[in-house]
């Protein structure tokens, strides 16, 4: 075995519904050249089913991985404790690496980096780093798609992002669309049920698109 590489990346940061989707992901040298070769990368750069086909290959023989899931009432809380999303999700990240960095004697930390002041977003997160003696953290813009181990990670995460929408959507119907504010049937669903009770867990009710769609509906029923 080499050295071993953890990437770390989010999806579902932004929506408006449903959760977000941080995972880790430590592999070894051998392992990122095999991965380089079946042609994981950038979740983003692949079909929905070649995703899954990678996602299942990233577990099996990862060295392993860890996945948090964050729910839209605990986004809100946080926010509406004064933490912003870029503190919650290195709190998050923190937890991955404090998991799986059990044993090992070096491991190099890749981490798609969510905010736009590097240095200070990584000091902040070492703080929360129970044992820093044995690892040297890479935080950079665009890590998914240049190092194989974040384009791993991100696969998981989205592929668990995916399967957490499609729970949503057998419940409350494919109107929510993808849960993004930039998605036109997602909006229209926020319009028409952005204050129904039976729907509040699924919505992030810090978002401005949730507040706006909600105020609407609030003075449409005061007409």
């Amino acid at each position: 075995m080499g050295d071993f590489i953890l990437g770390i990346d989010e999806a579902g940061k932004g929506p408006v519904i449903g959760p977000m989707v941080i995972a880790g992901c430590l592999i070894d040298t051998s392992i990122e050249r095999e991965f380089k070769r079946l042609g994981i990368k950038d979740s983003k750069e692949l079909t929905p089913k070649r995703r899954e086909f990678l996602a299942n290959i990233v577990r099996e023989k990862a060295e392993t991985f860890e996945i948090i899931v964050v729910h839209p009432k605990e986004i809100d809380k946080s926010l509406n404790s004064g933490m912003n999303l870029n503190n919650l999700e290195s709190r998050k990240i923190a937890e991955i690496i404090n998991k799986i960095n059990k044993g090992y004697k070096k491991i190099k930390v890749v981490i798609d980096c969510p905010s736009v002041g590097v240095t200070k977003w990584v000091d902040a997160l070492k703080m929360k780093i129970n044992n820093l003696s044995n690892l040297e953290i890479t935080c950079e813009h665009k890590a998914d798609k240049n190092y194989v181990a974040v384009s791993a990670a991100s696969i998981l995460a989205k592929s668990i992002r995916e399967k957490e929408m499609n729970i949503l959507r057998e419940k409350y119907g494919d109107e929510i669309g993808s849960g993004y504010t930039s998605d036109p049937a997602t909006i229209h669903f926020l319009e028409l049920h952005a204050d129904n009770p039976k729907n509040a867990s699924i919505f992030r009710k810090t978002w401005e698109t949730w507040k706006k769609a909600s105020e609407k509906l609030t003075q449409k029923k005061l007409i």
